[in-house]
């Protein structure tokens, strides 16, 4: 029998929407309670699968959440988003091992990003929730929720980190963190990874955000200072040093503002943890190298009163900016967390920055002490045949 190739096509392309949009499935388990679940989605990151039994007849749900290799003193978390958000809004049940190394299950609302995870009621009620440790790497989370009324599709968030001192501190930074959400409905079973494509562009965006601020601030700043330093002790260099010096520096002030507007959209899109140390001093670089822009519309010339005073001010804020900004770029670095060869490659830079000022700053010296000595000579000279 002729199968129409319009209903063939047809065919494909659901099962290829399918495959592409719903979570893996999950391979066999056995639950120590021997509880089963008919339906069970891989969760795409994080090591998690998400166990379920959805009972339309009440609208609840019996799940296990089950998140595998991690350690004891890890906390783990999974969250209904209502609201359609990801973190902010997220209903979770959490889970650690107390003092005692005894499974804690707990349900904690989170209403914003810098959150410890403290116990609290859910906008949606749980009549029953546990939490088991087992194989030594695996947290399971046991619960029936009553689903809110209206839907069965909603976002959802899973997460672990570390616990200290009896309390949930925050996750990682890490891609996966970030692309640990998704959109779930419990009536049909399918899960959909929405993570992944939003995780994609922000990663990108991410990446744009890095590169911009290393090439600026990180490499570009300094290269300007150098040119600075470094050239002018030679005559024949008056006055092309100085632009050398302005163009270099402009140009990397416009980049790194390029860079800085990035981080702070994806500061005010971010899902997790708000990185303070980072964006403060982010914001701090900028302010600084507006200053230093603005300052030389008000450059004195070089025989003014004044024009000393201007110098410590332009070198001090100068050099401040190169010192913080290395200092943020490992911290972007770390929250990056890029692959190692990226960091080692910046330190590189870095370090042949520092051996070639090294070289420059010992030649500068010779260059000036010589002149110095051949002025003094030139100036005993001449007043020998003076006299």
């Amino acid at each position: 029998m002729d199968i129409p190739k319009n209903a063939l096509f047809s065919c494909f392309l659901i099962i290829a929407l399918f495959s592409s949009s719903s979570y893996a499935q999950c391979p066999a388990y056995t639950f120590s309670n021997n509880n089963l679940y008919t339906t069970c989605n891989a969760l795409p990151v994080l090591n998690a699968f998400l166990h379920f039994n959805y009972h339309p007849s009440n609208h609840t749900v019996d799940l296990a959440y089950r998140h595998t290799e991690i350690i004891s003193s890890n906390w783990v978390a999974w969250s209904l988003n209502p609201s359609g958000g990801r973190m902010v809004g997220a209903q979770s049940l959490v889970a650690f091992l107390n003092s005692s190394g005894v499974p804690h299950a707990y349900t904690s609302p989170i209403t914003a990003y810098a959150t410890g995870l403290q116990e609290g009621p859910l906008s949606f009620g749980v009549p029953r929730i546990s939490a088991e440790f087992r194989n030594s790497n695996e947290m399971i989370i046991y619960a029936t929720i009553q689903l809110p009324q209206g839907t069965t599709s909603f976002t959802h968030v899973w997460q672990f980190g570390a616990v200290s001192s009896g309390a949930a501190r925050a996750h990682d930074m890490t891609p996966e963190h970030l692309r640990s959400f998704g959109n779930i409905d419990f009536a049909t079973g399918v899960s959909v990874d929405t993570g992944a494509g939003s995780g994609g562009s922000r990663q990108r965006r991410r990446n744009v955000h890095g590169v911009l601020d290393v090439v600026s601030w990180g490499i570009m700043m300094p290269l300007g200072a150098m040119i600075a330093r470094y050239l002018k002790v030679f005559k024949s260099a008056n006055p092309a040093w100085f632009y050398l010096h302005v163009t270099c520096q402009t140009a990397a002030y416009i980049v790194g503002v390029a860079g800085w507007g990035t981080g702070l959209k994806l500061g005010s899109d971010s899902s997790g943890v708000v990185q303070t140390t980072h964006r403060n001093i982010g914001i701090t670089l900028f302010t600084l190298a507006t200053l230093q822009v603005f300052a030389l519309l008000l450059r004195p010339k070089p025989d003014h009163k004044y024009r000393i005073y201007w110098n410590v001010y332009h070198h001090s804020i100068g050099y401040t900016v190169i010192v913080l900004s290395i200092v943020n770029i490992f911290k972007g670095l770390d929250i990056l967390d890029p692959e190692k060869k990226w960091k080692r490659a910046y330190v590189g830079v870095l370090i042949a920055m520092g051996a070639v000022s090294v070289c420059l700053e010992a030649f500068t010296w010779f260059v000036v002490i010589k002149r110095k000595r051949t002025d003094k000579q030139s100036h005993i000279g001449n007043g020998v045949n003076v006299a």
